[in-house]
C-alpha cells in the first residue's frame, strides 16, 4: 500500500540520495510549505551507531544552541498522532534545534535558514508512514484501542527484500526496474500486545515544477503468518482493481 507524498520544501529528513530514485508502484500526495527545489533529500536524524535509545536509536538530542550557530531556532516540539505503546502519550517530534543539533553532530553541512521546512517534512512524511500503517491494520479485527508504535529504527544503509528485489529486476530488464529508496525505517506497533514490525522504503521522484516529490512503500515485514496473508491479500486486491479499471 504505498503513498506518494510531494513537498514544498525542497529537503527532506531522510538521508541523502539523488532525486532520480522513484518507485513507479507508489503514489503520491503533498506536504506543506516551500519555494525551493533541491535535487539532494537528506535526513539529519541520528539513525543508529552512537544511539542511545532502544525505542528510536537516537541519543538524547540537545536544545542548547551550537557553537557558532547565527540563527536562534526553536525550541517547541510538536506532538504527533502516533501514540506510544509504553505509555498514554503520542510520540514528539524533535524541535529545529534539536533537529539542527542532530546535524551538526553528524558533521553535516547545515543550512540554518531551512531547519524549521526541514522539520515540517520530517513531520509530516512520518504522520503519512503512520496512516499507511493504519491502512493495513484496519485488515485486522482487534479487540484493543488500536495499534500504537512501540519502537522504530532508520536503516539507510541496508535493502530491504523488496528494495533488494527491484535492483536486481533493475539489471536485468533496465525498463522495468527502479532506483534505490535512499531510506529505509523499520517500525514496529503493538497491535493488542503483538509485536508487529513494518517496514518503510522512501523513494524520491522527479520533482512536479519546483516541488519535491517523495514515494513511501509502507508494508507489514514477512515475519509472521499473519503479515503473509496480510501481504498476499492487499497484492489481490489491487491486481483485481486493475482488472477492473482495464474492463472499464
Amino acid at each position: 500500500m504505498p503513498n506518494k507524498q510531494t513537498t514544498n520544501p525542497s529537503e527532506c529528513p531522510m538521508h541523502k540520495k539523488n532525486s532520480q530514485t522513484f518507485d513507479p508502484s507508489s503514489e503520491k500526495s503533498k506536504c506543506p510549505n516551500s519555494s525551493e527545489s533541491n535535487s539532494e533529500k537528506t535526513c539529519p536524524i541520528v539513525h543508529s551507531g552512537d544511539a542511545l535509545s532502544p525505542d528510536n536509536q537516537m541519543p538524547k538530542l540537545s536544545q542548547l544552541p551550537m557553537p557558532g550557530q547565527k540563527i536562534p531556532l526553536s525550541t517547541s516540539r510538536v506532538i504527533s498522532s502516533i501514540p506510544k505503546a509504553s505509555s498514554s502519550d503520542n510520540w514528539e517530534y524533535p524541535s529545529p534545534q534539536q533537529f539542527y543539533n542532530a546535524l551538526v553532530r553528524k558533521g553535516w553541512d547545515t543550512p540554518e535558514e531551512s531547519v524549521e521546512t526541514m522539520v515540517n517534512i520530517h513531520n509530516f512524511l512520518n504522520e503519512e508512514a503512520w496512516n499507511e500503517i493504519l491502512k493495513w491494520e484496519r485488515m485486522r479485527e482487534c479487540p484493543c484501542d488500536g495499534p500504537k508504535l512501540l519502537r522504530f529504527r532508520g536503516r539507510p544503509q541496508e535493502l530491504s527484500p523488496k528494495a533488494r528485489l527491484l535492483q536486481w529486476t533493475r539489471k536485468l530488464f533496465p525498463s522495468l526496474g527502479t532506483p534505490p529508496p535512499f531510506d529505509r525505517h523499520d517500525w514496529t506497533i503493538d497491535r493488542c500486545g503483538k509485536e508487529v514490525r513494518y517496514i518503510i522504503d522512501y523513494y524520491s521522484g522527479p520533482d512536479e515544477g519546483e516541488t519535491p516529490v517523495f514515494y513511501l512503500d509502507v508494508r507489514p515485514a514477512l515475519d509472521s503468518v499473519d503479515s503473509i496473508v496480510d501481504r498476499i491479500k492487499a497484492a489481490t486486491s489491487e491486481t483485481f482493481k486493475q482488472f477492473r479499471e482495464r474492463a472499464k
